[in-house]
């Protein structure tokens, strides 16, 4: 077995068992600040692996068949993974930047320092 056969199997186990995570820590964490730490952490890690996935077995295929629409394939995968990146992380600082001004407070166990910062 080739080196690409046997990464592509553990790279989709580490996606699905990270975005698991993350759909686990979506329904068990209290609060949307802990949810949206769970969601967007483990998702991008997740999806960024699943992604990684694709880019071997499509170079995989691009040297075996020398077809251009692998190439397509991986660019097109290395964008999507770098829009993921960024946006996910800006969703989720919008998500809770507008949950806190709306006035969703944290689980009553964590420290709430932009409050603190607001009464002073």
């Amino acid at each position: 077995m080739s080196l690409s056969g046997t990464l592509i199997p553990v790279f989709i186990g580490i996606g699905l068992v990270f975005n698991a995570l993350g759909v686990i820590g979506i329904l068990r964490f209290p609060d949307v600040y802990t949810r949206l730490h769970a969601e967007t952490k483990t998702t991008t890690f997740g999806t960024i692996f699943l992604g990684l996935a694709v880019v071997i077995y499509s170079l995989t295929r691009l040297f075996d068949t020398g077809d251009g629409e692998y190439l397509t394939f991986i660019i097109h995968t290395v964008i999507a993974i770098a829009a993921l990146a960024i946006t996910n992380a800006t969703g989720a600082h919008a998500i809770a930047r507008a949950a806190h001004m709306s006035g969703q407070k944290p689980a009553p166990c964590v420290v709430d320092r932009l409050s603190e910062a607001e009464n002073d």
